[in-house]
């Protein structure tokens, strides 16, 4: 009999390392927090200790516990049972669909500044985004089809996106605030964040921005030593992502008005005004090339690791066994990566009907913020719920032990639960505040329910086939 297929494991330190700064610092929400003023400095601090470090001391054990593939399926499973581990996972691939056009609507919109005055005529072509998007997601899906190997050399120059434009504007911001002076003076008055109803999905932007270190997780059973890699490569992408985020702002509000890095292309418009400025404008083509390059780096992070849950779902008969398939040659779970990578095509298509360029992208921003964080609440309810088992010597527990342990995950819960309540708050020139709400969880409830159909039906057939046949 032929051996079954198996996963590889084929990441590193360095491949998981850089993954997390793939997946974690996008230059977008740096360009988006400076449009909001001095006070998002504040509001990042508030992100970096109320949800991205109890996120990551949760991952960190949790991924300790149990670093077979699925992660956050697996952990949910465990704390509360198979209805609320699909549950979780099922929220999490559903929520990122979105998340996918909307990430490379960015590159897109970026990369045209590289090619000169003539290219910005598509910036209007709903075509030339979609096909961009498109493109990008059929070469992801079929990197990581052929192989982790393969697929992760995506992910590690796509990290390269991340932190070299940023870098570049860091030293040049500070060259133009030498020279000229900073444009934004920083004050105590001005640093203190001011909460209104009017920039409440701001906020919870900005905690958003700080998700996604559970997902190397995803990929437990493709790691190297996963006990031992994820939280190095966790600590060595997380002071990346804080430093990156805290000091591109600032960099981003010292250099120009928080006026001109407005909108989806904020990031390039503030580079570019920075390089006229400088006089160094041939080193805008290679920073917006390098902005395109950071959005695909985080698609492909995001495509690769959260198409491992519906494999994983496969695996126990709560999806069709066919996503629980290995490919024998390439060891990768290639009918979970092509189904998702298709819906990710699909929703790009959707995503364009009937709507302007920059309105789908405020749209597939919005819509993917809620159902993004309801697998939250169960990661770290299941961290608490966890607590109470043993752990073996092995596992690598929050220093502090469960009490700290316990508080971490509390204020972690807390944070994801307001920032939910605010990414229902409509903005204020919104007409119909209360049908605009209703949309939102009426939409929320669908998916939800969808999800609980799914796996009704799925379990009903795993019932049928695991009972004993009738004499």
């Amino acid at each position: 009999m032929p051996a079954e297929p198996a996963l590889k494991r084929g990441l590193g330190f360095r491949d998981l390392a850089l993954f997390y700064v793939a997946s974690g610092l996008s230059v977008r929400w740096a360009a988006t927090a400076a449009a909001a003023g001095p006070g998002t400095l504040i509001i990042w601090i508030v992100g970096l200790v109320g949800f991205f470090i109890p996120l990551a001391a949760s991952v960190l054990e949790l991924s300790s516990r149990y670093p077979q593939e699925g992660g956050l399926y697996v952990w949910t499973r465990e704390a509360f049972g198979d209805f609320s581990g699909f549950i979780a996972a099922w929220t999490y691939w559903m929520s990122n669909l979105p998340y996918f056009p909307g990430v490379l609507y960015f590159g897109a919109g970026s990369v045209l500044f590289a090619f000169g005055a003539r290219w910005q005529s598509f910036t209007a072509s709903a075509s030339y985004y979609a096909a961009f998007a498109i493109v990008c997601l059929a070469i992801i899906t079929g990197l990581n089809i052929l192989g982790v190997n393969a697929g992760k050399w995506l992910n590690n120059v796509g990290s390269v996106g991340s932190v070299v434009p940023l870098a570049a504007l860091i030293v040049i911001a500070a060259a133009s605030a030498w020279r000229f002076g900073p444009v934004t003076r920083f004050t105590w008055a001005n640093l203190v964040p001011h909460f209104s109803l009017r920039n409440a999905i701001f906020w919870a932007t900005i905690f958003f921005a700080y998700g996604g270190c559970e997902a190397g997780s995803f990929m437990g059973d493709e790691i190297k030593d996963p006990r031992r890699t994820i939280p190095r490569a966790l600590l060595a992408g997380g002071v990346v992502l804080a430093v990156g985020y805290l000091a591109g702002t600032a960099a981003l509000l010292s250099a120009v008005p928080s006026d001109a890095v407005r909108g989806p292309d904020g990031f390039v418009l503030g580079a570019r005004a920075l390089c006229d400025r400088l006089g160094l404008a041939w080193l805008l083509a290679p920073l917006a090339l390098l902005a395109g390059l950071n959005s695909i780096g985080g698609a492909a992070a995001f495509l690769s690791s959260t198409s491992r849950l519906p494999f994983v779902a496969g695996v126990d008969h709560y999806l069709p066994a066919a996503f629980g398939r290995i490919h024998r040659r390439f060891g990768t779970p290639w009918v979970a990566i092509g189904v998702y990578g298709l819906a990710s095509v699909i929703i790009a298509l959707l995503s364009q009907a009937g709507t302007t360029v920059r309105g789908a992208y405020t749209v597939l921003v919005s819509m993917s913020i809620i159902a993004y964080f309801l697998p939250y609440l169960f990661l770290f309810a299941s961290m608490i719920r966890l607590q109470s088992r043993p752990a073996t010597p092995e596992v690598m527990r929050v220093p502090g032990g469960s009490r700290v342990a316990v508080a971490l995950a509390a204020i972690g819960f807390v944070c994801t639960s307001v920032t939910i309540v605010l990414s229902v708050i409509p903005p204020s020139e919104e007409p119909h505040k209360a049908l605009a709400v209703s949309k939102v969880l009426v939409s929320t409830a669908a998916l939800t329910g969808a999800g609980v159909v799914v796996f009704a039906l799925e379990a009903r057939k795993r019932k049928s086939r695991l009972s004993p046949a009738s004499p």
